[in-house]
């Protein structure tokens, strides 16, 4: 039999909580009846709700006003402008900074290219370019809700713990411990991909979608997994970590302590190994030092032979990815971006055409359209659950 869940006032207080903030955000300016109609939750605790987060600067009245028979009250809109936060997705050989308000719209933004610096100097980096980052958060006089950063490996979010990021040497990094000691504020730390995933799902773009993965193709493979509104991270960890997918039966015997076997053939590192490989010998060491896959694509696109055969293997490999990202979470979408994905035209079409006819059920696979702003818009959200206890219920049925 099984056994009946309840939750306690102060849950069911955050439950309410964060469904009212949640409505706000995505479709202010909007009345306290619509919100308890649409909610199923009573008036009274609506407007509760409404006064705590007018008290936390995080919404304001709109010069708009509701009516329903008896005095006119203005309605709520989400207070974007008047609040900040940091946004920092950690790459493997790029840092990207911003700050952005709470609607995810950029007020600035930096890079740094960080290839070679490993464990303390590629930390006192990232500190460098949040000092710079809060230096013109602070002249703006807006409020700063705290730094949300995306790391590019298998991170711990309830403790803000980095386990192992292979292209910075860092080993069980208390990340967030440091940077909450470093900086007195809010801090989140996340898998990149977690965060990529998360300003997806909360994108104008992708209102009517509950469940969605997003994989990053570059110089290593992951994917964010949403599954009913909320981060899938599984038991350690490590959902999403979809570099380590084994292509075939001849991988089995590899071992994959750095990259995995599928970010060894599929990334953008990967492609350009097997570029290598089919020139070998037949064009100088010279220039095949100077190959990457930016320049492969770019000779499919002259009609080269050599690069057509390598891509119409990405796309192979692509397709199995999607296939199996699509018999395990069922997801409504699957949003393809990275380096990789600059050469989309020859990648996401192709894959689509692979794919008929090879599974029972539709398979809808798109190329995001959020660059950068989608790691800004995770870690904007991410800061927000964290600093207001959200909770969100899945049904079960």
């Amino acid at each position: 039999m099984k056994q009946q869940v309840t939750v306690t006032p102060a849950e069911m207080r955050n439950i309410n909580r964060s469904a009212v903030s949640d409505i706000i955000r995505r479709r202010s300016p909007i009345a306290r009846t619509q919100i308890a109609h649409d909610l199923n939750v009573s008036l009274p605790t609506v407007m509760r709700i409404v006064d705590e987060l007018y008290e936390d600067n995080l919404i304001r009245y709109s010069g708009e006003r509701e009516w329903s028979g008896g005095r006119r009250r203005p309605l709520i809109e989400w207070n974007s402008k008047e609040n900040l936060a940091i946004a920092i997705d950690l790459g493997r050989r790029r840092l990207y900074g911003a700050v952005a308000d709470l609607g995810g719209n950029v007020l600035h933004e930096t890079t740094i290219i960080h290839t070679g610096q490993h464990g303390e100097p590629s930390y006192y980096l990232l500190v460098d370019m949040i000092r710079s980052l809060l230096g013109f958060a602070e002249k703006t006089g807006y409020h700063i809700r705290g730094i949300g950063v995306g790391v590019p490996g298998v991170t711990h979010y309830e403790e803000g713990l980095v386990e192992y990021v292979p292209g910075l040497e860092w080993r069980d990094f208390p990340l967030r411990d440091r940077l909450i000691s470093e900086f007195s504020m809010p801090v989140v730390v996340d898998n990149d991909a977690n965060l990529i995933a998360l300003g997806e799902y909360w994108s104008e773009a992708q209102k009517d979608i509950k469940n969605l993965v997003v994989v990053t193709i570059g110089i290593g493979i992951g994917a964010g997994i949403i599954i009913d509104g909320g981060v899938y991270r599984g038991s350690h960890g490590s959902s999403g970590e979809v570099g380590y997918l084994l292509p075939s039966t001849a991988y089995l015997d590899g071992e994959y302590f750095k990259f995995g076997a599928f970010e060894e053939i599929a990334s953008g590192a990967g492609i350009a190994v097997r570029a290598h490989k089919l020139l070998d010998g037949t064009w100088t060491k010279e220039s095949l030092n100077t190959l990457d896959a930016e320049a492969v694509f770019a000779a499919a696109r002259s009609g080269e032979s050599w690069a057509q055969t390598v891509v119409n293997e990405t796309v192979d490999y692509m397709a199995q990815m999607v296939v199996t990202l699509c018999v395990c979470f069922d997801p409504d979408l699957i949003i393809l971006r990275g380096g990789v994905l600059r050469s989309a035209d020859l990648l996401i079409d192709p894959i689509r055409e692979r794919l008929k006819g090879r599974l029972p059920f539709k398979i809808n696979v798109i190329e995001s359209q959020l660059g950068p702003r989608a790691a800004v818009l995770g870690a904007i959200t991410s800061l927000l659950h964290n600093i207001s206890n959200r909770t969100y219920v899945v049904r079960s049925t």
